[in-house]
This record gives C-alpha cells, structure tokens and sequence, in this order.
C-alpha cells in the first residue's frame, strides 16, 4: 500500500475513535446530569390533551319537586391510559400516596404547582432506583385535572399497565408506574 493510503486509513480510524469517545461523553453526561425538562406550551397542551368529548362529566338531575329520583352510581370511564376508573374526575385528588416501591407509604400533598418525579435532587418527589431516570416524569394540574407526563424517560411511565406516550389524565385510585415504584391518587 502507498503511504497515501496509510496516512487516510490512519486518520479515518483518528475520526473513529473520536466519535467513539463524544457518544461515550454524552451518554455519561446525560445519564449524570439528565437532560432539559421541557415546559408544556400552552398550545401543545391543548392538541396534547383529550377532547373534552371524551370525559363526558355526568351533571347531577335535580329531580321535580316530590319526586323521588333514583341513585346515582358512578360509571367506570375508560381512560386513554387503557384503565378503568371508578371516578374520571381527579379535582378532587388531594394527596398522592406511594402503594409500592422504597419509599411505600409514603403520602405527599398534592397543591396547585407542578410535580417532578424523578433521581434528581431538585425533583419533588425523588426515587432512587436503578429504573428511574433523572428527570422521569410530572405531575400538573390542567383544566382541574391531574395529568402524568412522561419526561423522555428511559424506562418509561405507565398508567394502568399502559405506557404514557402524551401527557394524560390520572384517575382516583389508578396505578402510575414509574421505575420500580407505584403510586396513585387519592382523596
């Protein structure tokens, strides 16, 4: 082979290595510091968001005076999660309490900001485990409902064994998964 030759193949595998070593740093640098959360904008939490059609809010009957009107039972909804709830209503959600996991028991407040859930020290709510990313998921509050929102994690979110892809709402008493720990909503 010509010196030509070497010299190309030499610095072809330079460039290489090179490469090699910048996807080693940024997977570190990633998995060390996390990546940047993304704030919903307003016009994408409304395309996110279901279709007020497809959580019909029951309106109580007032029943003629006299009459007798019959028990209202809830209804089980079907949420985009693939759950079925007992209630498809969350604004009456005001506490959250983690059923399995480290930290099971464990009951937080639930108030009108947002909740990070994730490995990171400045997270609300922080759970270290191994199936936990930095920045794994949020809680916010939208048109006086709970949504989950899943934060690029590596693992993933699931809500009633489906996994979150969009930013959905949590019924009382379903099961959100994230890592190795489950919590839900309650009143």
């Amino acid at each position: 082979m010509s010196e030509l030759t070497l010299l190309v193949l030499q610095l072809g595998f330079l460039l290489l290595l090179w490469v090699f070593i910048f996807a080693i740093v940024y997977a570190l640098r990633s998995d060390l510091f996390g990546q940047r959360v993304r704030k919903l904008q307003p016009d994408a939490a409304a395309a996110a968001a279901p279709a007020p059609a497809a959580f019909p809010a029951p309106a109580p009957a007032m029943p003629a005076a006299g009459a007798t009107a019959p028990v209202a039972r809830p209804v089980p909804t079907t949420t985009p999660g693939g759950g079925i709830g007992a209630d498809a209503t969350t604004d009456n959600a005001t506490r959250l309490v983690i059923t399995s996991g480290a930290k099971a028991g464990a009951e937080f407040p639930l108030g009108r900001d947002e909740i990070t859930i994730g490995r990171s020290s400045d997270s609300a709510i922080i759970i270290r485990d191994d199936y936990t990313s930095t920045h794994h998921a949020r809680l916010m509050l939208w048109n006086g409902r709970w949504m989950i929102q899943d934060l690029d994690s590596t693992n993933g979110t699931f809500l009633n064994g489906s996994r979150v892809t969009v930013p959905t709402p949590i019924p009382l008493g379903a099961t959100v998964k994230v890592g190795a720990t489950t919590f839900e909503l309650r009143r």
